[in-house]
């Protein structure tokens, strides 16, 4: 496997590591996997949680305190909350959406699987979600893990990345492209 260059990448490369190897030893991969998820909705749906990991300004022992207390109030235990107090004494927050993002590629990976990331315009429906996975099988020839974000700027349509792979089909790019076009022609 390649290494990147970016610090935060190699951080989060390693913790998701770690966190892997941990949840295959108490066979919790899943239940890992699932934690992070409603980790990862909390830092979508929070600007001032997503302003806490992301700013140096807050001092370790606040960042550990409100981590501890999103955790607990979220329901959060076990290996995830654990992972999450000791990433925020180790000062790495800032590399959660990292260490997810690793984590469900290490997973995905482990059971044989590809991993795509979707962003959609609106929330995708159960049938969409595998009908997408049907159609991402057939490109991948293998079954595809399907990590989606809702992101509203998009107007319409998806953005698939499949390991290097990009499929932009959203609007906002579209019109884009229209715009460009009208400029060159004007």
């Amino acid at each position: 496997m390649a290494q990147s260059s970016s610090p935060i990448s190699g951080v989060a490369e390693r913790y998701a590591h770690s966190l892997f190897e941990l949840a295959l030893e108490s066979k919790s991969v899943a239940k890992v996997e699932a934690d992070l998820g409603r980790f990862e909705a909390l830092l979508d749906g929070s600007e001032d949680l997503r302003r806490l990991i992301e700013s140096p300004v807050f001092a370790a022992e606040d960042q550990a305190r409100a981590i501890a207390a999103v955790a607990d109030k979220a329901k959060i235990t076990g290996l995830v909350g654990n992972f999450l107090r000791v990433v925020a004494a180790n000062r790495r927050l800032f590399a959660v959406p990292g260490m997810i993002a690793g984590f469900r590629k290490i997973a995905a990976e482990h059971r044989g699987e590809a991993l795509a990331e979707v962003s959609s315009a609106h929330e995708l429906t159960a049938a969409q979600v595998s009908e997408l996975k049907a159609a991402l099988k057939g490109v991948a020839g293998k079954d595809v893990s399907v990590a989606v974000t809702v992101d509203p700027s998009l107007l319409g349509g998806l953005v698939v990345r499949m390991g290097s792979r990009q499929i932009d089909t959203s609007l906002k790019t579209k019109l884009n492209s229209l715009k460009l076009a009208l400029k060159e022609v004007g």
